[in-house]
């Protein structure tokens, strides 16, 4: 199936080299206009200047007459023909198409799949949330779009590495352990005290999601005394040095708040299927990355008022700092440790981290950095940034009052569903939930700025994770109605009705858009393309009779082949396919 566009590509190379004596590699797009044939390119018009055509038009019709000669052997087109200013547009033919219809139905899930990139290794960094923070909706975006891009690559043969990186050490740390001590009533530092006292206890006999609540409270207590209380400010600042020590009166109290949040972390992976293949933290990389940066002090970094900074300005860059004055790795340190760590785990290819695009000139600075000191692997490591997510006005209630978080936005879109079909029950909803919010999010490229609308991402109607949904439950209603599970395709003639052979055109194509978004990390494409499609099924399914047809045979295998196609897609998009809704 994915041979077809190349073999079309080698003939036309051929013929064009015939032509005109240039040796070039045509481009050759799907067309956006099913009126424009499956394929189309644009090569008279690319060349026409070194040819001795007088247009591009000219030189496209010599082309076309010739590929049609060339092509008398090659069944799998049945159309070419030169449209003005010069562009060449292909049919496939379809007995090819059919035939596609059967390798659909014998690949089933493996459909999309390749080894054409078996030999690579590739780790993606993302959702990298700081224990004793909210997991607010920047993480969640990170999430989705680092799960989609790993399921797309290993679709390809990649061998991925899902790797999270999280911040559990700084100042964020020190604010929410200050906010635990006066939440508690407790006198600063006395730890004994403090998980001695009433609340404390209380605490730790509640629910998971309790104890979160009462982490988000803390912190933000924490983060308003450090910026309202010049003594509070100093008393954090004091407890931030104690946790980077290792400080025995505040590590039992640390370790405690932490393993709530990763465990608390943990629940919203399972929820949204990822498994990473290790976790990576601050704590462990701000050790390597401090004696980096010791070691290339007076090279790379230079001493200023009392820190180590890195001089961005000299290279058209932002001066970021590495060491503060006490002494501790900030956050750029910390990441510079964290690039060798994970190559010494993982000998990758390349290195593909995804965060939110807030932080792009950061990445500048880091990346400026490695190529000083790790140039190999500043030439592996690839940033991808997303854009930000805004919601619609309106009463958005979080935990703490001030961050909207990536479980509210689920939990909410998962009520919505239940509101608006109560007859779902509780599995779908959750499945169609967390489809609408991952669509939401992916349907647009990675680097945009997202509007959510909620009415919109939940709907079973128009572009939404749903509206896929629906139809691949649609197209499962047919089968089991017929009474099949597996189809064994009968076409008894190639006279296809137009909305079969629309369906049968964009079928073909799925291999196709996978391979393109793997290599553009753009979920996106896929996204576009199972739209596409699923209209497409839909207009057949009000147009035409599928059961006791005479073309039942025929019109079962078409619905069998977009089920998997759109199950296949989905699952890509990290999206669940129910089969009924």
């Amino acid at each position: 199936m994915q041979d077809i566009k190349h073999e079309i590509i080698k003939i036309l190379s051929e013929v064009t080299k015939k032509t005109t004596g240039q040796d070039v590699k045509p481009d050759l797009e799907r067309s956006k206009d099913d009126n424009h044939g499956d394929y189309s390119s644009n090569i008279a018009m690319v060349i026409f200047a070194r040819s001795k055509a007088k247009t591009p038009m000219e030189l496209a019709e010599e082309i076309v007459e010739k590929f049609k000669i060339q092509n008398s052997k090659f069944k799998s087109l049945e159309k070419v023909e030169a449209v003005k200013p010069g562009f060449i547009n292909l049919w496939l033919s379809k007995e090819y198409l059919a035939d596609n219809l059967q390798e659909i139905l014998e690949k089933k899930d493996k459909l999309g799949k390749t080894n054409r990139l078996e030999d690579k290794k590739i780790m993606i960094e993302f959702t990298d949330p700081n224990p004793f923070k909210e997991f607010h909706i920047g993480h969640l975006y990170s999430n989705i779009v680092g799960e989609s891009l790993s399921r797309l690559l290993e679709s390809q043969g990649v061998n991925a590495w899902r790797v999270c990186y999280q911040g559990d050490v700084g100042l964020h740390v020190a604010k929410a352990l200050y906010g635990i001590f006066r939440l508690c009533h407790a006198e600063l530092f006395s730890v004994s005290s403090l998980l001695g006292s009433k609340m404390m206890k209380q605490i730790e006999d509640e629910k998971l999601s309790s104890k979160i609540e009462f982490l988000g409270k803390a912190y933000a207590l924490g983060a308003r005394a450090y910026e309202e209380d010049e003594k509070a400010k100093k008393e954090i600042i004091e407890l931030n040095k104690k946790i980077y020590d290792h400080d025995r009166e505040i590590e039992d109290l640390y370790k405690k708040g932490r393993q709530w949040s990763l465990e608390y972390f943990d629940t919203i992976y399972k929820r949204l299927g990822t498994k990473f293949k290790k976790f990576y933290f601050e704590s462990e990389a701000g050790d390597i990355g401090s004696k980096i940066v010791r070691d290339h002090t007076g090279d790379v970094f230079e001493k200023s008022d009392g820190a180590v900074i890195f001089n961005g300005e000299k290279h058209g860059l932002h001066n970021r700092v590495f060491l503060n004055s006490q002494g501790l790795p900030t956050y750029e340190a910390k990441e510079l440790g964290l690039a060798p760590t994970k190559y010494m785990d993982f000998k990758y290819d390349q290195s593909i981290i995804v965060t939110g695009n807030e932080i792009i000139e950061y990445f500048k600075v880091l990346l400026n950095v490695l190529k000083h000191i790790y140039p190999d692997l500043a030439a592996r490591t690839k940033h991808v940034a997303h854009g930000m997510v805004r919601l619609p006005k309106g009463k958005m209630s979080s935990r703490t009052g001030q961050v909207i978080t990536g479980e509210w936005l689920l939990d909410e879109a998962k009520d919505r569903i239940q509101k608006a079909y109560p007859e779902m029950d509780e599995d779908t909803a959750e499945k169609v939930a967390v489809g609408a919010v991952k669509y939401a999010f992916l349907k647009s490229g990675i680097g945009r700025d997202i509007e959510f609308n909620f009415d919109e991402s939940i709907s079973l109607e128009g572009n939404s994770g749903p509206y896929l949904q629906y139809t691949f439950a649609r197209t499962q209603s047919v089968l089991a109605k017929a009474g099949i599970t597996n189809h064994e395709l009968r076409i008894m003639n190639y006279e296809f009705e137009k909305e079969e052979e629309l369906l049968l055109r964009a079928i073909h194509l799925f291999p196709e858009v996978v391979e393109e978004a793997s290599d553009k990390f753009a979920p996106n494409v896929l996204c576009n393309y199972l739209f596409d499609l699923a209209q497409k099924y839909n207009l057949f399914y009000q147009k035409h009779k599928i059961l006791e047809s005479e073309e039942e045979g025929f019109r079962l295998g078409l619905s069998q082949s977009v089920g998997q196609v759109l199950k296949n897609g989905l699952n890509l998009l990290g999206i669940s396919a129910p089969d009924r809704m």
